[in-house]
């Protein structure tokens, strides 16, 4: 999993509430279990007309925000049903970081282990940084600072140290599993050896 320490970027602003999974990525597009190639299709009904054309004024397809990694989003981000194909197509996108005051715990979730930041800040922060993202001016998201910042202006955020640390470092869940790797090997050898029944033997 791709480490995430700092982002900066023009950030995208999509002030709406309740935009949910099937918002973010349609269910006629979670036939794949890649993670790849989904970015085209992120906010599909939005982004496309019926005949597949891009629709201009909205916002990932302006020419400033293409290429964007940040996400200013509205309140209760992500809600709705819980594919991880959700975050799979933001990254894939290419944006590394949504902000808004509150996400469905399920998508929360999801994010942080596959490496996107779901970065929770004050009402009133979110609107100074949806402001700052229509100006096109760009946000920094430092993660080690635990600090947004643009311009003159700067906010500080909680993050749990758990969620901190497997996005500094890229940990999966996988290898969060395997560093504990020595303890699990000798709970294992203890266990075998005062309980060999435990141990299924191959008879080939």
């Amino acid at each position: 999993m791709e480490k995430f320490t700092e982002v900066r970027s023009v950030a995208a602003p999509l002030p709406l509430i309740n935009i949910d999974t099937d918002m973010i990525i349609p269910k006629q597009f979670l036939k794949t279990i890649k993670r790849s190639g989904l970015g085209k299709n992120l906010f599909d009904e939005m982004r496309y007309d019926q005949s597949g054309n891009e629709i201009g004024d909205f916002v990932l397809n302006q020419a400033k925000y293409r290429n964007t990694n940040i996400l200013v989003a509205g309140d209760n981000f992500g809600c709705g049903s819980s594919r991880e194909h959700a975050p799979w197509a933001l990254l894939d996108f290419g944006i590394r970081c949504v902000i808004s005051t509150s996400f469905a715990d399920i998508f929360y979730n999801n994010s942080i282990k596959n490496g996107l930041f779901p970065l929770v800040l004050k009402k009133d922060e979110v609107l100074s940084l949806d402001e700052i993202a229509n100006k096109k001016q760009l946000i920094t998201v430092n993660l080690k600072e635990k600090k947004v910042h643009s311009g003159n202006n700067s906010y500080f955020f909680e993050v749990e140290d758990s969620v901190r640390e497997r996005l500094l470092h890229g940990y999966d869940d996988i290898e969060l599993t395997l560093k504990h790797i020595k303890s699990i090997k000798n709970y294992e050898n203890n266990e075998f050896k005062n309980k060999p029944w435990k141990l299924l033997k191959n008879e080939n």
